[in-house]
């Protein structure tokens, strides 16, 4: 019986590394095209490379984004892909908004709140129930999807542009997931202390972000 359930434990943790190394190199090959297509240019290729950039050059996206998929790791069962589902989801509409310029006070501040409270979660290891949990990522993906719409470039195609920032956006919570599940499962103590306190250099980050030092 614990033969079996040390070989199933074996497997899981061989698939979930495998699947770390897939979602790693997905988005090393999707960053292909927004380096290839660095200049100027207009249409669907424009739209689709400043799309996938917007989310990864901006620090604050980033740590909000490695975050969720923190979180989901740590909240586990459904939450593990309803949470960055929903993320994305919402997010989405968040930028239909920017794009048409409909107005959503405190962008900038939900977005550098976004990273403290998602930081803090993660470093105490908050275990929300996951309609509360829906509910909070739902908000902080409002506001960072405006922001994605609201600064899309006048010559890109907005479909493509928003294809691009919504897959950016779902590689960065894979390498959450991957590094929450890696770090903070499959290394025992030491990894939860090490996820727990990548959750507060998050916050710290995040503090760092909303009173405009980063």
């Amino acid at each position: 019986m614990f033969g079996d359930r040390r070989i199933f434990d074996n497997s899981r943790d061989q698939a979930m590394k495998s699947a770390l190394k897939s979602g790693l190199l997905a988005l090393a090959v999707a960053a292909l095209p927004a380096v290839a297509s660095a200049h100027p240019a207009i249409g669907e290729a424009a739209g689709f490379s400043h799309g996938f950039v917007h989310p990864i050059s901006g620090l604050d996206h980033v740590l909000a984004m490695v975050m969720v998929g923190v979180f989901a790791c740590q909240l586990g069962a459904r939450a593990t892909w309803l949470v960055p589902a929903t993320f994305v989801l919402v997010m989405a509409l968040g930028g239909a908004l920017g794009i048409a310029g409909v107005n959503v006070p405190f962008v900038e501040a939900g977005i550098a709140l976004s990273v403290v409270v998602l930081g803090a979660v993660v470093a105490l290891n908050v275990k929300a129930p996951l309609a509360a949990s829906l509910g909070l990522i739902g908000l902080f993906a409002i506001f960072h999807g405006h922001a994605h719409g609201a600064e899309m470039p006048e010559d890109a195609a907005g479909a493509a542009y928003a294809a691009g920032f919504m897959i950016a956006t779902a590689l960065l919570h894979a390498a959450g997931l991957g590094l929450g599940y890696v770090v903070g499962r499959a290394g025992g103590r030491n990894g939860v202390f090490l996820t727990r306190t990548a959750g507060g250099i998050a916050t710290v980050a995040g503090i760092g972000i909303l009173a405009g030092l980063l």
